[in-house]
């Protein structure tokens, strides 16, 4: 597996009855599946991934790189998560964020180990 996009479908993201845009779940699966991406780039849905206050938050992971991404609210940034995810699978690694979603990069703070280490590829992460 050279890549992984994540997508937190948790306590708060996708809860239309708290206020925030839903979380294509559907979508992404069947685009997976549609484009052959299993393989290559694991599409994970995961629960709280803790930086509960940018909404609707996504991980695009790599051998080398993590890229969260929060407050996506929009079709298009889900159908731009598909986009890099096929890029990964053709290329075996993506470092190019589209620019949708460079838009929505942001650093996390204080994320507990044990999520970041069940999200990474074949290695253990320590968060300082």
């Amino acid at each position: 597996m050279s890549a992984r996009v994540v997508v937190c479908s948790g306590c708060c993201c996708g809860r239309v009855d708290k206020g925030h845009s839903e979380v294509p779940v559907d979508y992404l699966k069947k685009s997976w599946e549609e484009n052959n991406l299993g393989s290559r780039v694991e599409l994970m849905i995961s629960g709280c991934l803790g930086p509960c206050k940018m909404h609707n938050v996504s991980v695009l992971v790599t051998e080398s790189d993590m890229f969260w991404l929060g407050d996506l609210g929009e079709q298009k940034h889900y159908e731009s998560l598909v986009e890099w995810g096929k890029e990964a699978a053709r290329y075996d690694q993506s470092e190019d964020l589209p620019e949708i979603l460079a838009n929505k990069r942001f650093e996390p703070m204080n994320v507990k180990d044990d999520i970041i280490n069940s999200i990474t590829i074949n290695r253990k992460v320590k968060n300082d």
